[in-house]
């Protein structure tokens, strides 16, 4: 649909993105245009506090796999020595349900001594909650959005490799939120990579019918969501 003219000088396009009456641009990066009309319009004229869903007024970020293997050995250090007792992968799409308020409860709930490693939408449920740190690794590391799940995947695979097991005999739960189809890909390859014991919420893909519910939990051991309380009870017992 047509953009509206009130708005239309302060739309950009790039890439194979474009629209008629648009500031494309072009190939050679220059975003001259997008940062002149951002100092033009000049911001908010006072100073303004905006904070995340749970009042907090800060978030890091920056913990993609370059950034987290880089201090491998002191993260493995840190769990050989009994700082990390666990990890945990809480990631995943939100949505407007308040059954989604179950992922900012399980994290809240998380031993001290554990890690939150996070990434896509689902993460602002929980990611401006200050919960510390453990050898100046900050308890939840925002590993960016749902295509970086990559970056998930090859800290676990790196972690395995440090300490001679497989990703499934790490000391790494994955409690995962469900709402689109993009997240039907990574589920998918997460299965196709053999990682078993994932926890799925708040409600289940429509696809997933009773008999592939059946299958996935004999074969992966998948998991629907329970309550915050029964899920960490079951995963810290194991």
């Amino acid at each position: 649909m047509p953009v509206k003219q009130s708005y239309q000088d302060r739309v950009f396009t790039t890439a194979v993105v474009s629209y008629p009456g648009m500031t494309h641009i072009g190939e050679e990066k220059d975003f001259t245009p997008v940062i002149e009309k951002a100092l033009e319009l000049g911001g908010y004229p006072d100073d303004r506090e905006f904070t995340g869903m749970n009042g907090g007024t800060e978030v890091m970020t920056g913990f993609a796999h370059s950034a987290v293997l880089a201090s491998a050995d002191k993260i493995v250090d840190a769990v050989k020595a009994g700082a990390i007792s666990h990890f945990f992968l809480v990631a995943g799409c939100d949505g407007a349900r308040t059954g989604r308020s179950y992922y900012t409860e399980f994290v809240r709930q998380t031993p001290e001594d554990s890690i939150i490693l996070t990434l896509a939408c689902g993460k602002y449920r929980f990611n401006d909650l200050d919960l510390g740190e453990i050898g100046g690794f900050p308890r939840i590391m925002d590993m960016g959005q749902c295509n970086d799940a990559y970056s998930a995947i090859k800290v676990a695979v790196a972690l395995a490799e440090a300490f001679e097991c497989s990703v499934n005999e790490l000391p790494l739960s994955m409690v995962l939120s469900w709402y689109e189809q993009k997240a039907v890909s990574i589920l998918l390859t997460l299965l196709y990579l053999g990682i078993k014991n994932i926890y799925l919420g708040p409600t289940l893909p429509a696809f997933i019918s009773p008999n592939v519910l059946s299958y996935l939990v004999e074969n992966y051991q998948i998991s629907p969501t329970g309550t915050p309380e029964e899920d960490l009870k079951k995963i810290l017992e194991k």
